[in-house]
């Protein structure tokens, strides 16, 4: 039987409901080139034996983040999660709770929203945080679409040091709103003019720090720039551990801050689930997408928390709603809370300078390295290097000889023929003097 058992006179009904003849009306938005035309090659069913003898020889050809030295980033980063993390978000009063919709009786769930709200805005040097996002990427996405609606202006800039994957996502939303997007140059080397595309006709500009070629920018002459225009400055960060020692965001006069979360609390995970991270400053706190948890005392005087502001369309009026999120990425951002409950401040501040030690050690070494250039003047724990060939054939022999080498350029802009030579490498905490050594014995034999 079915997953869904229905009749084909069920079928018929529900079709003649929606007023279309058959199921393949429901898809004429598609491109006929999009849909498949035949059923997929799959093999027929199989045993439960026989499917994990199958699925384990095919994991057995993955070289993964944990058994070779992986120096790969690009908006993903490899860390060290305490097991005690991964132990308490297993405990089932977070493992199987949802989206508080009875907050009343939500009253843990609430709470520890509440300490992640305190610690992202802690952070960025923000006044206030949402209760999370889904990502980074999605996270800037509605960024851009609250600053719309902040200045009553529909034209975005976006800096060329900004995460393709980012730029990807605001597109997408900005056209399906006929908004007007300005995309600058792929900026290897931050040495783009921002300052010249800022007008009176916008409504932000999204900057990157550290950029996704990892370059550190000075963010308050832009932000100077766009609030004189009546604009508002978009910070993004993909690595939230940089956090711990760079100028946070707030400080440099950004007006929204959004990143991914995913550095701290939360492993690689082949892609997601992830946890973006919103804050922003209190006069536009109401424009602010997803949920906003709150501390307040009950009728007794005891402490209490609440959802202070819920403006997604479940909950209020469609056409009032901030955001379509649906739900917080709720057991990514306990992980997040807990890890940087246990590492404070003062951890937080050692791990990042720990992180920078040990790319400026790699770095230094890649410098000695004939046929490769160390692009960056600043960086954090990523930076680029120029090397002589194509840089996505070094990292395959790199992989061929055990070493996962970085991200190259061209994987993210597979159209911009001058990144070919460009690969985007990062070393954090968990990459050791040998893992090291190994990378560079590794890209010399490649080169």
């Amino acid at each position: 039987m079915r997953y869904l058992p229905l009749t084909e006179e069920d079928r018929s009904l529900m079709l003649a409901r929606i007023g279309v003849s058959k199921v393949d009306d429901l898809f004429v938005d598609i491109p006929a080139d999009k849909l498949l035309s035949k059923n997929v090659d799959l093999p027929r069913a199989k045993s439960e034996m026989e499917v994990e003898r199958i699925l384990s020889r095919m994991a057995a050809k993955n070289a993964t983040a944990s058994t070779v030295p992986f120096f790969v980033g690009a908006g993903s980063y490899k860390h060290h999660v305490p097991a005690s993390v991964d132990h308490l978000i297993q405990r089932s009063e977070f493992l199987t709770s949802y989206t508080p919709y009875q907050p009343e009786i939500a009253q843990g769930t609430l709470q520890y929203l509440f300490e992640f709200q305190t610690q992202v805005a802690a952070l960025t040097g923000m006044d206030v945080a949402n209760a999370s996002m889904y990502d980074g990427s999605t996270g800037c996405g509605e960024a851009v679409l609250m600053a719309h609606r902040v200045t009553k202006r529909r034209k975005a800039v976006l800096s060329g040091g900004l995460h393709p994957h980012y730029a990807d996502v605001v597109r997408t939303l900005s056209k399906m709103a006929e908004d007007d997007v300005v995309t600058l140059p792929a900026d290897a080397g931050a040495t783009e003019d921002l300052l010249a595309s800022i007008d009176s006709s916008v409504s932000c500009v999204v900057v990157q720090n550290p950029d996704v070629f990892g370059n550190l920018r000075d963010l308050s002459p832009i932000a100077e720039k766009c609030h004189a225009n009546g604009a508002l400055l978009i910070a993004v960060f993909t690595e939230a551990v940089s956090l711990g020692l760079v100028k946070p965001p707030g400080e440099m006069g950004a007006d929204i801050v959004v990143g991914e979360g995913q550095s701290i609390g939360n492993p690689l995970t082949f892609g997601g689930p992830y946890v973006g991270l919103f804050a922003t400053r209190q006069k536009y706190v109401r424009q602010m997408p997803g949920r906003l948890c709150g501390e307040t005392v009950d009728a007794e005087g005891r402490r209490g928390f609440v959802l202070t502001l819920s403006t997604r369309e479940q909950h209020i009026r469609r056409d009032k709603a901030t955001s379509n999120i649906c739900t917080n990425a709720g057991l990514c951002s306990l992980a997040f809370t807990i890890h940087m409950t246990l590492l404070g401040e003062a951890g937080l501040r050692r791990l990042a300078r720990v992180n920078h030690a040990n790319a400026c050690k790699l770095a230094d070494a890649l410098a000695g390295v004939k046929g490769v250039e160390v692009l960056n003047k600043s960086f954090f724990n990523e930076f680029t290097i120029r090397v002589a060939g194509d840089a996505a054939q070094v990292v395959e022999k790199m992989a061929s000889a055990g070493v996962l080498g970085g991200v190259p350029a061209s994987r993210l802009l597979p159209a911009d023929a001058a990144l070919r030579d460009l690969l985007i490498v990062a070393n954090t905490e968990v990459n050791t003097d040998e893992d090291r050594a190994a990378f560079v014995d590794a890209l010399r034999a490649a080169l």
